[in-house]
């Protein structure tokens, strides 16, 4: 209703000018939007990831709000995992291979891997692979009663991580039946077959299921690796922030992989990138080429260009609406050392401030400086942002959750396949929780819009926020040796961990 769209990307490589004396300028000048966009001026190429990126302006937001200043996102859907890094400012790239084609302009920084709900399971004859085909939503996973192939989907249902009676009951011909656990059984009991005639290692339906969850979590802890631990982020001083109708079913898995030891699930987790759009600013963002020595003339060449570009960006939102008096401004330039390819940014100021700057980001993104060398001003970027359609400060609920009187009480008990075996587990209702109620492992929080699966060794807590955050309250096991027998779990997760 607002007559705006999400844009995180892309930007004409050209402006046209409207005037001819405009042209030099213009060529060289990329316009990008960022954040919301008006309708007007909204064009296709600005919504490349569009959808993660309302994810991740959510995810900032409500880990803010809930005390975390230091997050990982972990984005699960039906097709791929999306994952993303926020300190305190939402991260940038400004070269980025998409789907295989190089975008050179400004996007947020999002790693995406093939690993979702519908995520195709399959036996190769050695290795047990997760991915990257997905059933998509149709035909779908298995138990969508469509006649869809095995997926991660189908293995929480066969270890009863998703419980059909309490899943929507749209599916079947007239949509109106639950998901369909006996054609999962059946198609995991003859592929277990098959697994153990061809590898030689007998292996049950149950733990079937379970290695290819296994595999999936260690593909999706891998990506978290490559935004986190390969930049020089220390990961266990991080609260992992899940989101996605799928990202509660594996949090617990991912974090402990990660040697992570907090969980924040927001009430809207199942629908997060939406809510995220609500929660996104009106932005401009004009960037343009430099490339001049880091010296005094080329910083004041490098001032004259930001102070153009500002104004441009300026006059853009207040085109839109936006009250002068409203707008936040951010400066930064692009710099990198003379003769390597990667540009860091770092916030307009001082040159002392900007080269210490840029000197700590590239020590942590590469362990090394080269002192001698000279730097470069490649580009710089001025960013103007506008105030929030919603609220910019929502937290997770419009009013604390009231404390509740007694001890909780679970829903139901049911069946769930953990730690190698079948063990009867609480279900409890998430409307039904008040602030303060307390949920130890192994648990299901079923929701309208989301499922989120406490392991053993985890406690979930309520927030008088409404939040759902989960803390690893007993030790990880110890790791032992997984042995020297071809196991195709194994091979599939150390073949991954050689790859990343």
């Amino acid at each position: 209703d607002s007559g705006r769209r999400l844009s995180v990307a892309g930007a004409a490589p050209i402006r046209r000018p409207r005037r001819a004396r405009d042209a030099r300028r213009a060529a060289a000048v990329h316009a990008v939007q960022w954040g919301l966009t008006d309708a007007h001026a909204f064009q296709g190429k600005d919504s490349i990831l569009s959808g993660p990126a309302g994810g991740i302006v959510g995810m900032a937001r409500v880990s803010a709000a809930a005390g975390f200043d230091r997050v990982i996102g972990f984005d699960m859907g039906g097709t791929s995992t999306d994952v993303s890094h926020f300190a305190g400012e939402l991260e940038r790239e400004f070269d980025t291979l998409v789907a295989g084609v190089r975008m050179r302009a400004p996007m947020m920084s999002i790693h995406t891997v093939a690993a979702g709900g519908g995520s195709i399971l399959n036996f190769d004859g050695a290795r047990m692979r997760v991915g990257p085909e997905s059933a998509g939503a149709d035909p779908g996973p298995s138990c969508y009663r469509k006649g869809g192939p095995l997926t991660v989907t189908d293995a929480n249902v066969m270890l009863g991580r998703i419980q059909p009676a309490f899943f929507p009951h749209v599916f079947g011909p007239n949509a109106d039946q639950p998901l369909d656990a006996g054609i999962v059984r059946e198609k995991f009991d003859a592929l277990a077959r098959q697994v153990s005639a061809q590898s030689g290692r007998q292996i049950g339906p149950e733990a079937l299921a379970q290695g290819f969850l296994d595999i999936a979590v260690a593909n999706m802890a891998n990506a978290i690796k490559k935004i986190s631990v390969q930049r020089g982020y220390d990961v266990t001083r991080y609260t992992l922030t899940t989101f996605g109708g799928a990202g509660g079913q594996h949090a617990c898995g991912v974090a402990d992989a990660l040697a992570m030891s907090r969980v924040l699930v927001h009430p809207l987790a199942g629908v997060l990138s939406a809510y995220g759009m609500g929660l996104a600013e009106p932005v401009a963002m004009r960037e343009q080429s430099v490339e001049r020595r880091f010296d005094d003339e080329g910083l004041a060449a490098a001032g004259g260009q930001l102070d153009a570009l500002e104004r441009m960006a300026r006059e853009e939102l207040q085109a839109q609406g936006e009250a002068a008096g409203s707008l936040r401004i951010a400066r930064r330039a692009l710099l990198r050392y003379e003769g390597t390819d990667t540009a860091l940014p770092v916030p307009w100021g001082a040159a002392g401030s900007m080269r210490a700057a840029f000197e700590a980001a590239y020590r942590q993104r590469f362990a090394f400086l080269l002192p001698g060398r000279a730097l470069v001003i490649e580009s710089v970027v001025a960013e103007v942002a506008g105030r929030a359609a919603g609220q910019a400060g929502a937290g997770s609920t419009p009013a604390p959750l009231r404390v509740r009187e007694g001890a909780l009480e679970a829903q139901c008990m049911v069946r769930v396949f953990v730690e190698g075996g079948w063990r009867e587990a609480p279900l409890f209702d998430r409307e039904r929780m008040r602030a303060g109620d307390a949920i130890d492992g192994p648990a299901i929080v079923a929701e309208a819009n989301a499922t989120t699966v406490v392991e053993p060794g985890w406690r979930a807590r309520l927030s008088p926020a409404g939040d759902l955050v989960l803390e690893r309250h007993v030790a990880r096991p110890r790791r032992v040796a997984v042995g020297t027998d071809a196991d195709p779990v194994m091979l599939e997760i150390f073949n991954n961990l050689f790859m990343s």
